[in-house]
């Protein structure tokens, strides 16, 4: 199955070394305010998930990484497959990474036509599935590079 959402290596290493200093971990992908469209990370259970709120994926690090998108962001970016990366730079305020020196970005591709239907097709899980003891039947997998997930523009490239 097309998953939701992946992590680049470089993020899985730092969500590792977060987990083992702060217990469990979570992801809420940002809406924007203060800390634009940035992924924030979270102890598992200190930002309150919301009924409506939909599940991306679990990452496959450590003993898992939920990753949250609210409802009505979801609708905007349901096409796509968010690429959870890390860069060099000062992380969102609230979110783990802060003071590391990183911060985790969100990078998009854009799914197909035949992984927008598998997906249309696939029931999302919300908060309140979640609540209930729903979870989804495998792990959003670990890419070795943001490249390996969606094309980077390179620097001076021709724009089309």
């Amino acid at each position: 199955m097309t998953p939701r959402v992946v992590v680049t290596g470089a993020a899985a290493t730092l969500l590792g070394e977060l987990a083992d200093r702060h217990g469990p971990v979570m992801f809420h992908q940002s809406g924007g305010c203060c800390d634009g469209s940035s992924p924030m990370c979270y102890p598992d259970g200190d930002f309150i998930v919301g009924d409506r709120d939909v599940l991306l994926g679990v990452l496959d690090v450590d003993g898992g990484v939920p990753v949250w998108i609210s409802g009505p962001q979801f609708q905007a970016w349901k096409h796509t497959q968010l690429v959870i990366d890390v860069v060099p730079g000062r992380g969102g305020g609230f979110s783990l990474e802060a003071p590391e020196g990183m911060r985790f970005l969100s990078r998009g591709r854009a799914f197909s036509d035949a992984e927008n239907a598998e997906l249309t097709a696939t029931p999302l899980i919300t908060g309140a599935d979640y609540e209930r003891g729903e979870r989804p039947p495998a792990r959003a997998p670990v890419v070795a590079a943001a490249a390996d997930a969606c094309s980077v523009p390179q620097r001076g490239a021709p724009r089309r």
